[in-house]
């Protein structure tokens, strides 16, 4: 679990891929560092009472194999240089900003996204997801043509 006092301290946050949680997404092999995050405020989660919500104001994509140390709790804290990362190397950008919708979920901006670019089945489940508060496996999409 995360001490929210001790996060405060922390500068950036390491996400690393875990493969075997059922909600888990995304391509990268297990414990792959994908995202350093530079944090910009720790909140109580509007979801889950007695749990946290990192939020960041810029990140940066990696990708380290190995990183995650297969320890039980998913909270590890160590420094950037224990586990290898430059920041100077880094590329940071902006975090796209959240918008609300009707039951309270944060979905990213539509001036975020790519104009008219196709969309794919996977994407368009997951931000229904969100929109609707349900796992993206429990979002149906028929095309017909």
């Amino acid at each position: 679990m995360l001490n929210r006092s001790h996060a405060r301290k922390a500068r950036y946050a390491v996400l690393t891929r875990n493969t075997r949680a059922e909600w888990s997404e995304g391509d990268e092999p297990h414990g792959t560092g994908f995202i350093v995050g530079k944090i910009s405020e720790i909140v109580p989660s509007t979801k889950t009472p007695d749990r946290w919500l990192i939020k960041f104001d810029e990140y940066a994509e990696i990708e380290m194999a190995n990183l995650w140390p297969s320890l039980r709790n998913p909270v590890h804290y160590t420094t950037i240089e224990k586990i290898g990362i430059d920041i100077s190397q880094l590329e940071f950008k902006p975090m796209p900003k959240p918008d609300i919708v009707g039951n309270g979920q944060a979905v990213q901006s539509s001036s975020n996204a790519v104009g008219d670019a196709p969309l794919s089945i996977t994407d368009a489940k997951k931000r229904l997801a969100l929109t609707f508060g349900v796992k993206p496996d429990a979002i149906e999409i028929t095309v017909r043509g």
